[in-house]
């Protein structure tokens, strides 16, 4: 790696607003990681259902469809205070169910409704981190900051998993969440560091109504070609490749693996290292990388990795499938989430990234069809069918907006 390479990837720890978000995005990621893991397992160790299992993965999107609306009130309040309430929310969900473990109250049903609520914030929480870097980082920085962030949760999905596997198995779940609970609490406390945020100037006269702001932030991206690209491929990946790599992870360490949570977890780590390993490549390259090519070459390679795991049985094999899977993940995501920020105009990034988030809703609509239909075909022939549907609609994609998508991207100032 040379010296300019290094100054660039350390470019936005500069600012001291970014000093402060980077560790309190990487602690919240670290246990958002380790809840989902302890509570994914537990849904499927106490009811034996790939149905159930499914419906708690799907219960954490719920509020995709909200997400727009926090955009909105990011752009109006500032995305800091925005992610303050968010990460308030967490902590005290978290605290009640470690309350409930300790007093032996827990059960299934309270862990469903508990994702419920937790994921009417969370689908909106990964728009507004993005939308905060973005306004409190400059611009030329933007692409080392953008992928130094989501070594925050790359990061976290390999030693969270790791570790609340590790805490869960030695000490029971009880114990784990008050790992869990400080994590949240420090997260949100650092958060208060965070800002200024460069803010669009207020406009003269009464102000628009929230639903007008929407509207707007909606229309713009239809407008925007480049933009609309991009959505209708998160929209495929978070339908088609998510389910697969996140939400039925248990499932294919229980029943098709055979493993333990301490199985369950190397695997969630091998996607995440190779994911952590792709993000930082992103950081360093910079404005080198041509992001829009990166997205289109990046899915389709998951896809067809996607397509590999399906049929493999071996741990080790399957390990190393998960890296590579993971390290393509980030190639098409992080570069969509650059692109995104690069190509919106500043006044219109907190709708952008929450519209972005809206179309998180297709990984719970996967999700709830992968279920009955893994019971009914079984787990490979299911994944097949998603890696080959996502690898069609990409090259639909791809023909419809060719010319938006592989000619250079205009910088937004």
């Amino acid at each position: 790696m040379s010296g300019i390479s290094q100054l660039a990837a350390l470019a936005p720890f500069r600012v001291r607003s970014y000093r402060f978000q980077w560790p309190a995005d990487l602690l919240t990621s670290w246990a958002i990681e380790m809840e989902m893991l302890i509570l994914g397992w537990y849904v499927l160790a106490e009811t034996g259902s790939v149905v159930l299992l499914t419906l708690f993965a799907a219960l954490l999107n719920l509020g995709t469809l909200i997400a727009p609306m926090v955009g909105v009130i990011g752009d109006r309040i500032g995305q800091r205070t925005v992610l303050i309430v968010v990460r308030a929310i967490y902590l005290m969900l978290a605290s009640t169910v470690t309350v409930l473990a300790f007093t032996g109250l827990l059960n299934p049903i309270y862990v469903l409704v508990n994702a419920g609520l937790v994921g009417l914030v969370r689908p909106s929480e990964l728009g507004i981190r993005s939308a905060l870097v973005a306004a409190t980082i400059p611009h030329e920085h933007l692409v080392n900051a953008v992928g130094a962030s989501r070594t925050t949760s790359d990061s976290a999905r390999v030693m969270g998993s790791l570790f609340g596997a590790g805490l869960f198995v030695a000490f029971g779940i009880g114990r784990a969440y008050l790992v869990v609970v400080c994590f949240y609490l420090f997260g949100t406390l650092l958060l208060l560091g965070c800002g200024p945020e460069f803010r669009r100037p207020a406009a003269e006269g009464p102000r628009p109504s929230p639903w007008r702001d929407l509207k707007e932030g909606l229309v713009y991206i239809w407008r925007t070609p480049r933009l609309q690209a991009a959505m209708w491929l998160a929209l495929l990946v978070n339908f088609s490749a998510f389910p697969f790599m996140l939400g039925l992870m248990p499932y294919v360490a229980k029943d098709v693996y055979h493993l333990d949570q301490t199985g369950l977890s190397y695997l969630v780590a091998s996607t995440a290292t190779g994911a952590l390993i792709g993000s930082i490549a992103l950081g360093v390259a910079g404005e080198r990388m041509r992001v829009e090519r990166l997205m289109i070459g990046g899915t389709v390679v998951w896809y067809a990795l996607i397509l590999v795991f399906a049929h493999l049985r071996t741990m080790g094999f399957g390990m190393a499938c998960l890296m590579l899977a993971g390290f393509m993940q980030s190639m098409g995501v992080v570069s969509m989430a650059i692109m995104l920020l690069r190509t919106s105009a500043p006044q219109y990034r907190g709708r952008v990234m929450g519209a972005r988030m809206l179309v998180v809703y297709g990984h719970p609509v996967g999700l709830l069809l992968a279920g009955p239909l893994i019971e009914r075909i079984g787990y490979t022939a299911s994944a097949t069918l998603y890696g080959a549907f996502g690898l069609v609609c990409v090259a639909l994609i791809l023909m419809r907006w060719r010319g938006d998508l592989l000619t250079p991207e205009p910088a937004s100032l």
